[in-house]
C-alpha cells in the first residue's frame, strides 16, 4: 500500500512493529479471546517497546512523532484482531484528551504512566440510558468546595475492567440551557472512594477486549481532576471525535483488506465440481467487487488522514468514511463468509472471527445514522 503521508520511517517502523507483534501478539490472540481480555504483560511489552502514545512529546516519555506512526499501529493492530481496539482508545482518544486540557501538572502526573503501560485510560460517555444523545446523560458531579460527590453509572466502557484512569462525562451544572452546556469532563482514578465496575460485558465480538459497566456511588473525586474548564465537556467531546471516527474508519478499512485476502487465498485452493471456487463466474464477480469498493475506500481513507494530520477540519468527510466503510466491512464480511462455505462458520477460521467483530464498527463513536444526520446537516439540509 503507498499511503501519501508515508515516508521512509514509517516504513521502517512499521516492519519493527509488525515483528513485535508476531512474536508478542498473533500465537496469543486466540488464548485472550478464549480469556476474554488482553493481558497487562502485553500493555507492559507495548510501553517498554515504545508502541504507547508515540505521539507524545519526548518530555512526557513519548516519541515525538507524527500521527503516521500512530495510523501505523492502528493498522497493524486490526489485522491481529479488532479486540485490540482499547490500545487504539487508549493511545488515541483518552490521552489526546489529557494532552489538550489538561494542565501542566496533570500531564506530569499522568502521561510518563500512560506511554509506559502503567495506566491503562478509558472514557466514560454512554449511560444506560443515554447513548449518542451525550447531552442527556444523568451522572452528576456536585461541587464541594475542594472536592466534587459524583453519582451515576456508565455502560459499554471500553478498557472498563483494566482502566486505571477514567475521563468521565458529567453533569456539573443542571439548570444549564442549552443542557450540554452543564457537562464537564473528571478524571477518576481506580480506587477513588464511591468508584467500582459493575459486569464485565459478555459481548457478540470483539471477545478480548474487556468491556464493562462502571458505577459512582457518592465518588470523591478531587477539584484538580477537573479537566479543562467546568461546562466545557462537550465542546471537548465534539472536537476530539473527529479523530476518533477516523480511527473507526482505519479499522474498518483494514478489517476489508484482511477479509479480502483470506478469501483470496482460500478461494484459490478450495476445489468444488473439479475447479478452485475461484474460477466459478460468481466468485470472480463479487471478488472483483470488493476489490472495487476496498480500493476506492482506501483512497478516500489516504486523503482523510493525511488532511487530518494536517490539521484540517474533516468533519463531514470523516462523518462519510465512518458510515460508508463500516458499512462496507460488514457487508463484505459476509459475502467472504459465504465464500469459504461451512469453513466460514467454524471458530478456528478468522473470517468467523471478523463475520461477529465488525458489526459494532457501524455502532459506536457515534451511530452510522447519526453520521447521516451529521452529513445532511453541513451540506445544508
Amino acid at each position: 500500500m503507498k499511503h501519501p503521508y508515508i515516508q521512509e520511517e514509517h516504513a521502517i517502523f512499521r516492519k519493527a512493529f509488525r515483528k513485535f507483534l508476531e512474536k508478542e501478539a498473533y500465537p496469543y490472540y486466540e488464548k485472550w479471546e478464549k480469556d476474554r481480555i488482553i493481558p497487562r504483560s502485553f500493555w507492559d511489552k507495548l510501553g517498554q517497546s515504545g508502541y504507547l502514545c508515540p505521539d507524545l512529546p519526548e518530555e512526557y516519555g513519548g516519541l515525538g512523532v507524527d500521527w503516521g506512526i500512530s495510523v501505523i499501529i492502528n493498522e497493524e493492530l486490526e489485522r491481529v484482531g479488532s479486540g485490540t481496539v482499547g490500545i487504539s482508545l487508549h493511545n488515541d482518544i483518552v490521552v489526546p484528551y489529557i494532552t489538550a486540557y489538561g494542565t501542566l501538572e496533570q500531564k506530569e502526573r499522568w502521561l510518563p504512566k500512560c506511554v509506559s503501560g502503567e495506566i491503562i485510560t478509558a472514557i466514560a460517555m454512554t449511560e444506560p440510558g443515554a447513548g449518542s444523545d451525550l447531552a442527556s446523560i444523568s451522572t452528576t458531579a456536585v461541587d464541594k468546595g475542594d472536592h466534587y460527590v459524583v453519582n451515576g453509572q456508565k455502560t459499554f466502557i471500553t478498557n472498563g475492567i483494566q482502566a486505571d484512569l477514567v475521563v468521565v462525562a458529567c453533569k456539573t451544572d443542571l439548570r444549564a440551557l442549552p443542557k450540554h452546556k452543564g457537562i464537564s469532563l473528571l478524571v477518576i482514578e481506580r480506587g477513588a472512594p464511591g468508584f467500582s465496575r459493575g459486569r464485565k460485558l459478555d459481548k457478540v465480538g470483539l471477545h478480548c477486549q474487556d468491556t464493562a459497566e462502571l458505577i459512582f456511588e457518592d465518588c470523591i473525586v478531587p477539584k484538580e481532576n477537573l479537566l479543562g474548564k467546568a461546562g466545557n465537556g462537550f465542546l471537548y467531546m465534539m472536537d476530539k471525535l473527529q479523530q476518533e471516527r477516523l480511527l473507526v474508519a482505519i479499522a474498518a478499512q483494514v478489517a476489508a483488506e484482511d477479509m479480502f485476502e483470506l478469501t483470496m487465498e482460500y478461494v484459490k485452493s478450495r476445489q468444488a465440481f473439479g475447479k478452485t471456487i475461484g474460477d466459478f463466474q460468481n466468485t470472480k464477480f463479487k471478488l472483483a467487487e470488493m476489490a472495487t469498493d476496498i480500493e476506492m475506500g482506501r483512497t478516500f481513507l489516504d486523503q482523510l488522514i493525511a488532511s487530518h494530520m494536517a490539521g484540517e477540519d474533516v468533519v463531514t468527510k470523516v462523518s462519510m468514511a465512518k458510515w460508508k466503510l463500516t458499512d462496507m466491512a460488514k457487508r463484505i464480511s459476509g459475502e467472504c463468509m459465504q465464500l469459504f462455505g461451512g469453513y466460514g462458520y467454524m471458530e478456528e477460521y478468522k473470517i468467523a472471527r471478523r463475520f461477529r467483530d465488525i458489526p459494532v464498527a457501524s455502532i459506536y463513536a457515534g451511530t452510522n445514522e447519526i453520521m447521516k444526520t451529521i452529513i445532511a446537516k453541513n451540506i445544508g439540509l
